[in-house]
């Protein structure tokens, strides 16, 4: 590959620790680069997250070379090429160039190369083929900054035979487009992902929802998601789809962007929220929340902090971003700044005024819990004992 000018490498990529693996790759005779999301994310000039490397020698070259620098290594996928490396702290994971020998729709068998084009060539999208040597030096085969630049999110060479070597692409464009795109889509790129929509569900429920979470978790990701479900990308796995109005307001209100609420707000308010935690894999706690996110009752109150109390932040938030009653803001505000206190008495203690443990000691409780919400949560720890002694006497 010919370079295709420069870029400013972010520090994330010049530190000392990414020093001292080039350092560790050169003494070996290995050349490396940069590949994929990082640099993408630095002609972009946003945040690094992971540093991902190309290398032109196998993975046990590879290995061999930093274990030789006392640099810690990790056979993390060496069927695939991968290696991870772990400097002053630091991981780095590094793959062998590759090309595809067979693929099966999710799974590829791979051989090595050491042909950089060739590597490049069996990327998904022409941003993420992206290569920068460690100088800046960046190599571009498919004008992916180009696309970058224009908003562009789209496929390298023939849409359905990338779409066709992994299906996740489908779900991957749609995802990359939010984060990365704007409109119009790329049509032959969209039409090719309508073409294949019917065979996403052979796809695994975690992945599924690993990309629709991260497609939902972008600052506006509703475009996207209308779209994913025009082109029928939804049809199996959300089904109970119900447009993006409710998504678009909750958007403008929220000042952080969560996916599970995000993907509730997408959704029919009959919507089983069980079903679609197994079908999608999701934990018991993200369903439970998400079914908490779709029924949206109780409504949040006017008694904010006896409703915050009650509901605990992450679900009080919820309804007051997803109903947005008139005192909405003021709701997120008291969230954000205060802490619900805890009950001052405990069942203990009313076994210390001669209750015997039972169920009476849970209404005696109860009864004192409300009265000091009534109170506002002003009432002490010896106010609650008398009151807990004064219904004691009436038990």
């Amino acid at each position: 590959m010919k370079p295709a000018g420069r870029i400013d490498l972010p520090d994330r990529m010049r530190d000392p620790a990414a020093a001292r693996l080039f350092a560790a790759l050169d003494a070996a005779g290995i050349a490396a680069r940069f590949v994929g999301g990082c640099v993408r994310n630095a002609v972009l000039g946003s945040g690094i997250d992971d540093i991902d490397i190309a290398v032109r020698k196998p993975p046990e070259t590879v290995m061999l070379a930093l274990r030789a620098a006392k640099l810690k290594v990790i056979p993390t996928g060496l069927k695939h090429g991968t290696v991870t490396a772990v400097v002053d702290g630091r991981t780095f994971e590094l793959t062998t160039l590759r090309r595809d020998v067979e693929t099966d729709g999710r799974h590829a068998v791979v051989a090595f190369t050491d042909d950089w084009l060739e590597d490049a060539s069996r990327r998904d999208f022409t941003f993420n083929a992206l290569y920068a040597d460690r100088d800046g030096t960046l190599y571009d085969p498919f004008e992916g900054r180009a696309d970058l630049a224009r908003h562009k999110v789209r496929f390298i060479g023939d849409p359905d035979l990338r779409i066709a070597e992994d299906r996740l692409r489908v779900l991957r464009f749609f995802r990359f487009h939010a984060w990365y795109g704007a409109p119009p889509l790329d049509g032959p790129s969209y039409a090719a992902c309508a073409r294949h929509s019917g065979a996403l569900g052979n796809l695994s429920g975690e992945r599924v929802a690993k990309e629709v979470l991260r497609l939902l978790a972008a600052p506006d990701p509703a475009d996207a998601i209308e779209a994913m479900a025009d082109a029928g990308a939804l049809d199996h796995w959300l089904p109970e789809y119900d447009g993006t109005k409710l998504l678009r307001a909750l958007i403008a209100r929220e000042t952080a962007p969560d996916g599970l609420r995000r993907l509730a707000a997408v959704l029919e308010g009959t919507a089983d929220a069980t079903a679609i935690g197994k079908r999608l894999k999701l934990s018991t706690q993200q369903a439970l929340r998400l079914d908490l996110m779709i029924a949206r009752e109780p409504p949040v109150g006017v008694n904010l902090r006896a409703e915050l109390y009650r509901l605990g932040k992450t679900v009080f938030v919820d309804r007051a971003l997803l109903q947005a009653p008139d005192n909405w803001q003021e709701a997120l505000k008291l969230a954000d700044e205060w802490t619900p206190p805890e009950l001052p008495v405990s069942g203990a203690d009313a076994l210390k005024l001669g209750l015997k443990p039972g169920p009476k000691v849970g209404v005696l409780l109860d009864q004192i819990e409300r009265w000091w919400i009534a109170g506002d949560f002003a009432a002490d720890r010896d106010s609650c004992l008398a009151e807990l002694e004064r219904l004691a006497k009436h038990t």
